[in-house]
């Protein structure tokens, strides 16, 4: 049975650059790393080593270099950087449901209704491991009823752990927590939360709305009821900036292949009238399908780069045919194209290109007209 609560986890790469850097050079491993110019500029990163001097990110780095004169500076690769982040997002993308990139080094997961098949516990351990195991990064976890909770646990299980707080248990973690901890409460809030004799989160909600509100406004408001654990935001799927796609969660289970290479046409044709509108074109291709149990499988193939919807369908088709097992129930469909560009130089689209184009632009008038679902062809149903 399913759990009357959301399952949302947090993952978050412990001091990211600076382990990446570590990586490309193991002899900084142990040592006050900084990543960041050593005469101007800020602190972008800096290693656990490098925290015990005081050290933090947003700093000056004339002060870092004060608090620790023999810590290591770095420029930095931030090239790198993306790279390992680009990884560890489509491992994530390869499991998780639902995800958010919240930021380079940042990821919260949707895991709800997942416990009716899997303990969320041991499938969030497992995808840390493989994380770590595929990329060589610390990485750390927090696993809570909501993004709020989930990220202070992240926070608590740092460096490279995890930690879950059970549902129910929200108010006994935060109630000896210092209220900084709360996401958003900065230094002034928190000096003025001081000189109100408030240090500990349980200490906001002894005080009430009402001298919340009176002190803060309706951030105040907001404040009481993080102090109780209560956090209402959704995870915000993510969507890869140089991708598109499209995908639909059945309402109910289809195990009907005729149906489902029709919404793969279906699929596909909404993407490529998108990537026409963009003036794009895709060098990628890729399936995705869920299964009922949440298993998420998906394959890709490069392809010459298009936009035409005779020239993508059928490799859409090939990779379902290569992919789906047969005969199982699924739950979700969905097609991506990546490796998007504008250089139309690189288009290697039909024989006849001019034709086929001048077809598109026509059926593409007609869509804008009278709208996307007024042309389709007729193996899309």
């Amino acid at each position: 049975m399913n759990s009357p609560h959301r399952i949302i986890s947090h993952f978050d790469l412990d001091s990211f650059f600076v382990s990446v850097e570590v990586l490309n050079d193991p002899s900084l491993k142990g040592k006050p790393v900084i990543v960041g110019g050593s005469e101007r500029g800020v602190v972008a990163a800096c290693s656990y080593e490098a925290r015990k001097f005081g050290i933090h990110s947003a700093m000056p780095s004339a002060k870092a270099k004060q608090l620790c004169p023999h810590a290591i500076f770095i420029k930095g690769h931030y090239a790198d950087y993306s790279k390992y982040s680009r990884w560890v997002t489509q491992i994530i993308a390869s499991k998780a449901p639902l995800f958010e990139k919240a930021s380079i080094d940042e990821f919260y997961l949707d895991l709800t209704g997942m416990d009716k098949f899997f303990k969320p516990l041991q499938w969030t351990i497992d995808l840390r491991k493989l994380i770590i195991e595929e990329t060589k990064l610390p990485i750390s976890f927090g696993l809570a009823s909501n993004k709020m909770m989930a990220k202070m646990a992240t926070n608590q299980a740092k460096p490279n752990g995890f930690l879950q707080i059970p549902f129910g248990k929200e108010k006994d973690f935060l109630a000896p927590l210092p209220v900084a901890d709360i996401p958003g409460v900065g230094e002034q809030t928190n000096l003025i939360l001081r000189a109100m004799g408030i240090e500990k989160i349980r200490q906001i909600e002894e005080a009430g709305p009402e001298i919340m509100e009176n002190k803060f406004g309706k951030w105040g408001i907001d404040l009481w009821h993080k102090s109780q654990g209560i956090h209402l935001r959704e995870v915000t799927p993510y969507h890869e900036a140089k991708s598109i796609s499209s995908e639909n969660t059945f309402e109910e289970n289809k195990t009907d292949n005729s149906f489902l290479k029709k919404e793969l046409v279906r699929l596909t044709e909404k993407i490529c009238f998108e990537l026409r509108q963009d003036g794009k074109v895709a060098g990628c291709v890729a399936v995705k399908i869920r299964y009922p149990d949440f298993e998420t499988t998906s394959r890709q193939t490069t392809i010459s780069y298009t936009n035409a919807d005779d020239a993508i369908i059928p490799v859409v088709k090939d990779l379902f045919q290569k992919l789906y097992k047969k005969d199982r129930a699924v739950r979700l469909l969905g097609v991506k194209l990546s490796e998007l560009t504008n250089d139309a130089v690189q288009t290697n689209l039909f024989d006849d290109i001019e034709r086929k184009l001048d077809l598109y632009k026509a059926i593409d008038e007609v869509k804008n007209r009278f709208g996307k679902s007024f042309v389709k062809r007729a193996s899309s149903g």
